[in-house]
This record gives structure tokens, sequence and C-alpha cells, in this order.
């Protein structure tokens, strides 16, 4: 068994633009831990959103912690809320808008595990 503390995880601005800190990816060699998929911890702060993006082979889900927000994949707009799960699969263009005054918080799972050379960003920040 291995247990982490992640209580002092760094966040730092993905190429999406969320706040993102990798908890499990299986490059982390030092952590000891093999993996074929990535795990995220991600925040859009308070009238914030993500950058449209896609992952061109690799399928993600989200799952809210905490907050609500509006999710878009592809044509489809849904609002978000602390216990949904969402699918985006592989190719899908994707982003997530805050439109509230508290943060939204989620876990990104990706499979196969994230990689820059995957993910492609897709212009502009959108206004909300």
């Amino acid at each position: 068994m291995r247990i982490f503390d992640l209580s002092g995880m760094i966040h730092e601005r993905a190429g999406d633009h969320c706040l993102l800190a990798e908890l499990f990816h299986p490059e982390m060699t030092a952590m000891g831990v093999a993996c074929r998929y990535s795990l995220a911890h991600a925040r859009v702060l308070a009238g914030e959103a993500t950058i449209p993006h896609r992952l061109k082979s690799s399928t993600e889900i989200y799952y809210i912690l905490s907050g609500e927000g509006v999710m878009h994949v592809d044509d489809e707009i849904s609002k978000i809320r602390a216990g949904n799960l969402i699918y985006i699969p592989p190719g899908a263009i994707q982003w997530v808008e805050n439109r509230s005054v508290k943060d939204l918080v989620f876990l990104a799972i990706v499979d196969p595990a994230w990689r820059e050379e995957d993910e492609e960003i897709l212009g502009q920040i959108p206004s909300i």
C-alpha cells in the first residue's frame, strides 16, 4: 500500500488555462506507482473558463468535487455541479466555464495518460 499526502500540492496554469496539480502519471517513477492513466486535481476560478482544447487520442473523465459550471463537449452544452461525472471521448473539443462566485474543483482522469503532444489548444479563453 502507498499513501500520499497531497495537502501541499501546487497548482500551475495548464495549457487550457485551468489551475492543475498532477497527482499520478506513469512517468512519475519516483512515486513507485505503476499505472496507465494520469490523474490531476484541477480548479477553474470563479468567473474564469478554460480554453477550448482536445486530446487527440485519450479519453478524459472529469469528476466534479465542488462548485458548478457549464461544460462544453463538441456541440453539447450542459450545466455541471458537484457529484457529476463527465465523459469526454478522444478528439472531442472541450472547455468548461465557471460563472459562479466559487471555484469549480474537479479530478481529471486521462487514459492513456496525458501527453503534451496529444493535447491541442484551439484558440483563446472564451468570454463568459
